[in-house]
């Protein structure tokens, strides 16, 4: 995948991470706080994108120097690896790439294992689309080692360079094959496939079983080089099965495709005392003294026959794996942004609903002096906040966080919209009307210059008073008055004396508490009338009664033994 694609994968999982943040119900600052960490982290995805592709342009310098096919190349890629790289490959030098070309496919020489994945990479940094057509050949020749630890050990140092390439998200199709020194060589090569336990004879674009093969010879003399080239091929194979596949890892994705071998005439790298020699040593007690001819120039056959049976993969292109990754994120994102949808629509109902239960579980007040009027009062106000949410969000549609298709709103909003319209406010019972002052004529409660009711003024207090009664809350202030005959300080005394007098009779005779009365006594400083005038100085003469409203006055209680509850007898009920 090319840099630009990494860094644009980059910047959308970033918008995707930032669109879902934002139906996290977080303060300003938290949001804020988020929206920098996800900017960093695309920042850091970049930048390692960036040193991607500088660690790339160092891969790109293994191919320098080697003319290799065209991007659009669609046979097999083989990197060969192991024995016999100079008899395949001719002298390269010292460059870490050499390539050899047939009809089947491109050949690609590893000088060294450790170098594999680096090769890989390389390659696959030039031309992403070959991750589909590369794979591995690897070469074990029982001839070019005489200690079998340097050929375990070589196995070995591939696997663990196979393990590597794993690592890092590749799988590599591997053939191993080998070459034997014989008499009569033959063009043809013998190859066991991972899941069959007879071999097949591949050449000439044939293929066909070894009793088969063995029964094509034209004459005599070549089925007779056909049945001990079958002889030397089961030795053979015993021997890879005893030394080398011991030493392969047992993993199923690092298994060989394919076990071949052929027969060639002259080895020109067989060292003396090898490994072959050993093996027929041990086995027939026999020594096989033919050395290789030396000055063979002829290059050893590469397993052209044996390509078909290496898997054909297909892999997406960069652009394509961009973008399914792409769709993977947006299909993340897409989790995420339903998750929260639905938290946040839960949330909404058990605000909502606990709103209205709790608005339902109040009393509704028929007084405004009750305390469950200010309770469903301030809950109804809870409600009508919610009303207006949630007719925004029909009128205009639901926010983002909320939205998806997951919006439950709607659902509560004809309750709240039905508890509302049923709220009634208590009836307005308008304030009582202060009563109208109960006027007595001091001539005939009292006697010229007394305070002493007369015993006549019983009658004339009661007719008077007959339609007052206490009430709790009310105050009963009783004002007396005088003409302005005589002296002023001596008429003050008297008026407050006869409006006490009165008070002591209504106390008396309603059995009231003192906290229902207030005496007041003015002399003659709030005249009705004229005092130049008999009639005008009669009608000065007065005692006023009136009703006051007052909280925690007159408080009646009937809890003190003896006494009865207060009866009829203070101010007007108007």
């Amino acid at each position: 995948m090319t840099v630009k694609l990494i860094r644009g994968l980059w910047l959308w999982a970033g918008a995707l991470t930032l669109a879902v943040q934002g139906m996290v119900a977080l303060t300003a600052e938290a949001h804020a706080l988020v929206v920098l960490m996800i900017a960093g982290v695309v920042l850091l995805g970049w930048r390692q994108a960036g040193l991607r592709q500088a660690q790339q342009g160092r891969l790109l310098d293994m191919a320098e120097g080697v003319a290799l096919p065209p991007a659009n190349y669609r046979q097999p890629l083989v990197i060969v690896c192991g024995d016999g790289l100079t008899d395949l490959f001719g002298a390269a030098g010292t460059a870490p790439l050499a390539l050899r070309m047939t009809d089947k496919g491109c050949y690609l020489r590893a000088a060294d294992l450790r170098q594999l994945p680096a090769l890989v990479a390389s390659l696959l940094t030039l031309h992403p689309q070959w991750r589909a057509q590369l794979s591995v050949l690897f070469v074990a020749s029982p001839q070019a080692h005489a200690e079998r630890m340097d050929l375990s050990a070589q196995v070995r140092s591939l696997a663990h360079q196979f393990k590597i390439i794993r690592r890092r998200g590749l799988t590599l199709p591997l053939m191993v094959v080998s070459y034997l020194q014989t008499a009569h060589g033959h063009d043809a090569w013998f190859g066991w496939q991972a899941n069959r336990t007879q071999p097949q004879v591949y050449g000439a674009g044939a293929c066909c079983s070894l009793m088969e093969w063995q029964r094509l010879g034209h004459d005599e003399g070549e089925r007779a080089a056909r049945l001990q080239a079958c002889v030397q091929l089961d030795s053979a194979a015993a021997w890879l099965a005893e030394t080398v596949q011991p030493h392969w890892p047992a993993h199923a994705a690092l298994q060989p495709v394919a076990w071949a071998l052929t027969l060639v005439p002259t080895v020109p790298q067989r060292v003396a005392g090898n490994l072959w020699q050993q093996w027929l040593r041990d086995k027939t007690a026999l020594i096989d003294a033919r050395s290789s001819d030396e000055t063979a120039q002829q290059r050893l056959l590469l397993p052209d026959p044996l390509l078909h049976l290496l898997p054909v993969r297909r892999m997406a292109g960069a652009t394509q794996k961009a973008c399914v990754t792409a769709l993977w994120l947006f299909a993340l994102a897409g989790l995420a942004a339903m998750s929260l949808s639905a938290r946040n629509n839960t949330l909404l109902l058990r605000q909502v609903s606990a709103d209205l239960q709790r608005y339902q579980s109040i009393p509704q007040a028929t007084q405004r002096s009750q305390p469950e009027f200010a309770l469903g009062e301030e809950a109804l106000a809870v409600l009508n906040q919610n009303a207006v949410r949630l007719e925004g969000y029909y009128r205009y549609g639901a926010p983002w966080s909320l939205g998806l298709g997951l919006y439950q709103g709607e659902y509560l909003r004809p309750l709240l919209q039905s508890a509302i319209g049923s709220h009634r406010q208590p009836p307005y019972a308008p304030p009582a009307p202060q009563p109208a002052p109960v006027r007595l004529d001091s001539l005939s409660l009292f006697n010229t210059a007394s305070a002493r009711l007369k015993p006549e003024s019983t009658k004339v207090l009661i007719n008077a008073l007959v339609d007052i009664k206490a009430q709790p809350g009310w105050l009963i202030v009783i004002a007396g008055h005088t003409d302005a005959t005589g002296n002023a300080e001596h008429n003050l005394h008297l008026s407050r004396a006869r409006a006490a007098a009165v008070r002591d009779w209504m106390q008396r005779m309603g059995d009231l508490p003192d906290s229902c009365f207030a005496v007041q006594g003015f002399g003659a400083s709030q005249p009705i009338a004229s005092n130049d005038t008999e009639s005008g100085r009669t009608a000065n003469r007065r005692v006023d009664i009136r009703l006051v409203p007052e909280a925690g006055a007159c408080v009646l209680s009937a809890s003190t033994p003896g006494r009865q509850p207060p009866s009829p007898v203070a101010t007007s009920n108007h």
